[in-house]
């Protein structure tokens, strides 16, 4: 189970990692399949020509297994609330980062989009919105498939940036706002760590955090998923305090906190 220490850094930092959240061994096997569906080979660098090749919809047992291990579903439960949440069947998309010196052109700072607005585009990601109560995300993982240095495209992160999100997206209510007009200028001062480690790892973030990709400078491909948590039901952080409240909720609520307001 989460640690108090690691509950409030959550709370705190919008992030918490997991080591040896799932076995190797299931990251071998999950790196198996996804090399059988990439057009180059594993053992011929000179084939391998696409700096980001996009893998999606994966369901295989490994993927299941590695989303579902106990330390994980505890996990769950303890940020978000038991029954709270959909459990996951899979881990959907891999963006696959090979090492590369070009500029992909997917590497800006964003948040995750929850739901489509009544002008969203089904293809436009950025153009889908995100409100206040965290509309059709609960959590978002970063699960590492491939051990992950500091020069292999390790995921940015912006810690605590999840506090301002929730700032910004309280005067939108419900409607929430669209991903590509966040300020997301007003985390630009926020410390700045990358989510490294062994595969295996996994971290847990908050939905609001601000992340971002960044080119693979390694000799190696990096293998990551990044799956979200879907909720049961939307939150509503301005209810009456309870004792039904949990971390992802208590953080947003703590960011729009007034002077003498209980969180």
């Amino acid at each position: 189970m989460l640690s108090s220490q690691q509950i409030e850094q959550f709370i705190a930092d919008g992030y918490v990692r997991i080591d040896r959240a799932f076995p190797k061994e299931l990251a071998d096997q999950g790196r198996e399949i996804l090399w059988r569906d990439m057009d180059c080979s594993q053992v011929d660098s000179k084939t391998w020509k696409s700096p980001v090749v996009w893998l999606g919809g994966y369901h295989d047992a490994p993927f299941v297994s590695a989303a579902n291990t106990p330390e994980l579903l505890s996990a769950y439960d303890q940020l978000v609330g038991p029954d709270c949440w959909v459990p996951m069947h899979g881990l959907g998309t891999f963006p696959v980062r090979f090492p590369t010196d070009t500029d992909t052109g997917d590497t800006g700072w964003h948040v995750d989009a929850s739901f489509p607005g009544p002008d969203s585009a089904a293809d436009d990601f950025l153009s889908w919105r995100v409100n206040v109560n965290s509309k059709g995300r609960a959590l978002l993982a970063l699960f590492l498939f491939s051990d992950v240095g500091k020069l292999d495209a390790p995921t940015r992160i912006r810690v605590g940036s999840h506090t301002a999100i929730a700032r910004l997206l309280e005067p939108s209510g419900k409607d929430g706002i669209a991903v590509r007009s966040l300020d997301l200028a007003s985390t630009s001062a926020c410390k700045e760590i990358t989510a490294t480690g062994e595969a295996g790892t996994v971290y847990i973030c908050h939905p609001f955090l601000v992340h971002a990709a960044q080119i693979n400078r390694g000799n190696a491909p990096r293998f990551m998923a990044q799956p979200p948590l879907f909720p049961k039901k939307e939150l509503d952080v301005r209810r009456a305090k309870s004792s039904s409240i949990y971390p992802v909720e208590a953080a947003i609520r703590a960011a729009l906190k007034r002077p003498g307001e209980a969180v």
